[in-house]
């Protein structure tokens, strides 16, 4: 992969226990409508089927720069500093948040 290809993040989070429910309320509600308003594009949004705490979300990226540009926007701006930031931490077990980098394949319906 190079600075100028197209890639996805795929985001594995934990809720705090018993708070996916409103985890994903407010990611419906808050999160994700923020991110897209700075720019974000916001692929897809999963509950874990297997693990009751689990929620996974995916983001794409057209290149490296866009990423940077785009996590500035979104994560420096004190709307989230000061409001959606601080209450991720009180729904999320932020340490154990997984995210991973990919890239689609040729075969993939994500190019």
């Amino acid at each position: 992969m190079t600075e100028t290809d197209a890639f996805y993040e795929i985001r594995r989070y934990q809720t705090r226990p018993g708070k996916r429910e409103a985890w994903v309320q407010y990611m419906d509600s808050v999160v994700i409508p923020y991110q897209v308003s700075r720019g974000m594009d916001v692929t897809a949004s999963f509950i874990d089927e297997e693990d009751p705490e689990g929620y996974v979300w995916i983001r794409r990226f057209k290149d490296e720069a866009d990423r940077v540009a785009l996590y500035a926007a979104a994560y420096e701006d004190p709307e989230w500093t000061e409001g959606i930031g601080p209450a991720v931490a009180e729904l999320l077990l932020v340490e154990r948040s997984v995210i991973t980098r990919v890239q689609p394949t040729g075969a993939s319906a994500l190019i």
